[in-house]
């Protein structure tokens, strides 16, 4: 709910429905799933997101608000997880049949981390990445970097030679694309989407069909880079290892 540049995005409407309840009940349809959480914050300032998940019936843990590392760990343990699949809330175009091929991906190649944005190929919004609770145990104990707590999976990516690491690519490039909503012209973006195919059952195909049709929406959101809330945690890591 903190969010500097779309407050409260996570509770925002898109066709008569939270954000977060596009988010979740699209994850719901993810084949290779057992369990759907939401792991938010216990800042009074997302109390809001805890009511919504207690209205809903969809299980709530609440941990720490800049550590989500931790919230993450903590989270699976509460739930006793042995795999993790970490999407996050701001994603509202997730594709379950992407999310499977990733998870088919873990598991098939007996890896202990597996994302499809290491190099990215699909468009920025259906970001999936799943891991073991045994990285993620290691990686909650060992990560020291601002960066590596703040945004979960880091310390994983950064050490191959700890991790045995792998990554689901499309056929083709579409790492261009912006379908997540971090501003205010990606929700426009989202929201015009929704408007034409009117619910939770389309995949990125129907979105690429729409965008072929109307071109024009993609330029509502053209101007906004990749990862921008990852880049800016680089930059204060770099700021606190030069005050030390």
């Amino acid at each position: 709910m903190g969010s500097t540049r779309v407050p409260g995005k996570v509770l925002l409407d898109i066709r008569g429905h939270p954000m977060l309840w596009h988010v979740v009940n699209r994850v719901r349809q993810v084949r290779s799933l057992d369990q759907v959480l939401v792991a938010t914050s216990d800042g009074s300032s997302d109390d809001p997101i805890a009511a919504f998940c207690e209205q809903e019936g969809i299980p709530c843990f609440r941990g720490s608000e800049d550590d989500v590392l931790d919230r993450y760990y903590q989270a699976a343990k509460w739930i006793g997880a042995d795999v993790v699949v970490r999407i996050t809330a701001d994603c509202p175009l997730v594709d379950p049949s992407i999310v499977d091929d990733v998870v088919r991906c873990f598991v098939e190649g007996d890896y202990d981390y597996v994302s499809n944005t290491d190099p990215p190929t699909f468009p920025d919004g259906l970001d999936a990445e799943v891991f073991s609770f045994d990285a993620l145990e290691r990686a909650w104990r060992e990560a020291r970097w601002q960066s590596e707590r703040e945004h979960v999976t880091p310390y994983m990516r950064k050490h191959p030679e700890l991790f045995r690491i792998g990554n689901l690519t499309y056929e083709e490039n579409l790492a261009g694309m912006r379908w997540t909503v971090d501003e205010p012209q990606d929700l426009e973006f989202v929201r015009a989407v929704y408007d034409h195919l009117g619910s939770t059952s389309f995949g990125m195909a129907d979105v690429l069909d729409i965008l072929k049709k109307r071109p024009e929406l993609a330029e509502i959101n053209a101007s906004i880079g990749r990862n921008e809330g990852y880049q800016k945690s680089l930059r204060e890591d770099r700021l606190i290892d030069a005050e030390r």
